[in-house]
């Protein structure tokens, strides 16, 4: 093919080091391949750049290898336009990739034009976006330690999660405290209950008397204090976050009119997706860069599966929650879509669908910057009224009725 790019470059990522490859313009017509491998420290990355700068490039295409990328794409995307390539898609391009040099093999791609650039928000973004992600994580931990505490108190033969709801609640946390500092009768660990759980007194004693011995208390205090840590860390990320949100605050308040979205997940929505909506040519665009709409695997007129695809985990959680919530919440356009695909699909792929129409509302909302209008309950009825009455008619007519149609006055 006729190049379409004049002087390209093409690297393939590693920990330790970079292979690039430059293909530029002959003498004769003809392309010439030069190829040089560089480290990953900050100093060879400068000299990378430098060196691509002595050639004339002007594209540059890397591979997306896991956190590797980052560095090389922060230090060359001021000076290049930078193409991040998901080595998923590109075995979908024909060639020679595992003949050749991975390097050469991009240059020459992306010379022909062959290449689609993966999405890469812009800085800002992608400080919101690390900062979101390292807060999920946290969450996570926080709720391992506390599955690890009632493990503990399980195997002290203490039943306290059977009585209280919240074991770290105030009351809780008193019994858990003083179990830590050696006080096991049951009575008195009781008696620390509060508010409506002194309703439960009776229950209380007979949960809290068990064999909690001294290993017991040891490994419920490092529980302890590991989940105070996570909690300081968390305030700290929510402090960190709310100033960095400030700009974004009109757009959070009108994701968060979504039926199933609250805060935490329009933050998720808007850090993962950049709240740029130029960037989608349409809300299926957005849909299927989220994986969140069925996959594509038809051959000779038949279709077979329609998995999802793998892609951004940390936005399909978000929109899984919001879609679990949005189920639930009575007399919504969101719920009657829930019941309308469970019927035929099944709980897991009408909690998907639910997810997917919710993506396509943020598109909407972040694009034109308005709020969400409810449709009501009977949206999909009113909307598919012709549909039903011939459904109707038909299974009438089946059980040997003659009908007729006439609209009510």
């Amino acid at each position: 093919m006729d190049p379409l790019i004049e002087r390209v470059a093409g690297l393939d990522v590693h920990k330790a080091s970079v292979v690039a490859t430059v293909r530029t313009p002959g003498a004769d017509g003809s392309r010439i391949s030069r190829t040089e491998t560089f480290g990953t420290m900050t100093a060879d990355l400068i000299a990378l750049r430098d060196w691509l700068h002595a050639y004339g490039v002007t594209h540059v295409a890397l591979e997306s290898t896991g956190v590797y990328w980052k560095p090389i794409y922060y230090v060359l995307e001021d000076g290049f336009q930078l193409l991040l390539i998901n080595m998923v898609a590109l075995k979908h391009v024909p060639g020679r990739k595992t003949d050749v040099k991975d390097s050469e093999w991009l240059a020459q791609l992306l010379e022909c034009g062959l290449l689609t650039a993966s999405f890469v928000p812009p800085p800002a973004i992608r400080e919101l976006r690390d900062i979101t992600r390292y807060q999920v994580q946290q969450v996570r931990d926080r709720a391992q330690e506390v599955n690890r505490l009632c493990k503990v108190l399980e195997d002290a033969g203490l039943k306290l999660s059977s009585v209280a709801t919240d074991v770290l609640g105030a009351s809780g946390r008193a019994m858990l405290d003083a179990l830590v500092q050696g006080t096991t009768d049951p009575t008195t660990l009781a008696d620390l209950a509060r508010g409506r759980l002194r309703q439960k007194l009776p229950a209380l004693r007979r949960a809290l008397q068990g064999r909690f011995r001294r290993h017991h208390a040891f490994l419920v205090e490092q529980i302890l204090a590991k989940i105070d840590f996570l909690d300081e860390t968390l305030e700290r990320i929510t402090t960190e976050l709310d100033e960095r949100l400030s700009p974004f605050a009109p757009m959070l308040a009108n994701l968060d009119t979504i039926p199933g979205v609250n805060r935490t997940t329009a933050v998720s929505i808007l850090a993962e997706t950049g709240g740029d909506m130029t960037r989608f040519p349409s809300a299926g665009h957005l849909c299927s860069w989220g994986a969140m709409c069925p996959g594509h695997d038809e051959s000779a007129g038949k279709r077979r599966s329609g998995k999802t695809r793998t892609a951004n985990r940390y936005l399909r959680a978000a929109l899984i929650q919001s879609a679990l919530g949005a189920s639930h919440a009575k007399g919504t356009a969101l719920q009657a879509r829930y019941h309308r695909v469970k019927r035929h699909r099944g709980h897991k792929k009408a909690v998907v669908a639910v997810g997917h129409q919710i993506l396509e509302i943020a598109y909407y909302i972040m694009r034109d910057g308005v709020t969400y209008n409810e449709l009501g309950a009977d949206y999909f009825d009113r909307r598919h009224a012709d549909r039903a009455v011939r459904r109707h008619v038909r299974q009438l007519e089946a059980l040997g009725f003659h009908v007729t149609i006439e609209k009510a006055a």
